[in-house]
C-alpha cells in the first residue's frame, strides 16, 4: 500500500501487514514528528521543504527514511539525519529508524510545499 500524505512531496509507503488503522495512525504521527525538525538556517520544517523523499513503514515497525539536504555543503549535514531519526523514533509504536541521506535526485525549491513557500516568501 502506498499513501501520499496530504499531497506533500514525501511518499509514505508501507510494506507492512499492520492493520490499516495502525498504519494510518503511525503514518500521521511520523509526518507530525518530521514536521518538528527544522533546518537551523531555514525557518521551515524539513517535511514542508521537501527534504524527505520517502518514508517506508515495515512489518516489524521499523522505518526507513530517504532524505536529502538543500545542498551537499549544508552546515547541518552532520546533525539533521540524527534529528530526523530521533524525532521519528519518538513516535509510540515505531521500531528501529534508519535514515539514508541521498543526493540524487538533487533537492530543488520545486519540492517545497505551499506552506514552506509562504513562510519563506518564495512565490
Amino acid at each position: 500500500m502506498t499513501d501520499t500524505a496530504e499531497a506533500k512531496p514525501a511518499i509514505m509507503e508501507t510494506t507492512s501487514a499492520l492493520p490499516a488503522e495502525e498504519t494510518e495512525r503511525l503514518s500521521g504521527e511520523i509526518v507530525a514528528a518530521l514536521k518538528t525538525v527544522f533546518d537551523p538556517e531555514i525557518p521551515a520544517d524539513i517535511y514542508e521543504l521537501g527534504l524527505i523523499y520517502k518514508v517506508d513503514l515495515k512489518d516489524d515497525r521499523s522505518v526507513d527514511i530517504v532524505m536529502t539536504l538543500t545542498t551537499p555543503n549544508c552546515p547541518a549535514a552532520g546533525e539533521l539525519p540524527t534529528m530526523v531519526e530521533n524525532a521519528v523514533a519518538s513516535v509510540p509504536g515505531v521500531g528501529v529508524v534508519n535514515v539514508n541521506l541521498v543526493w540524487d535526485p538533487a533537492w530543488s525549491p520545486d519540492r517545497m510545499s505551499d506552506e514552506a513557500r509562504l513562510v519563506l516568501n518564495m512565490w
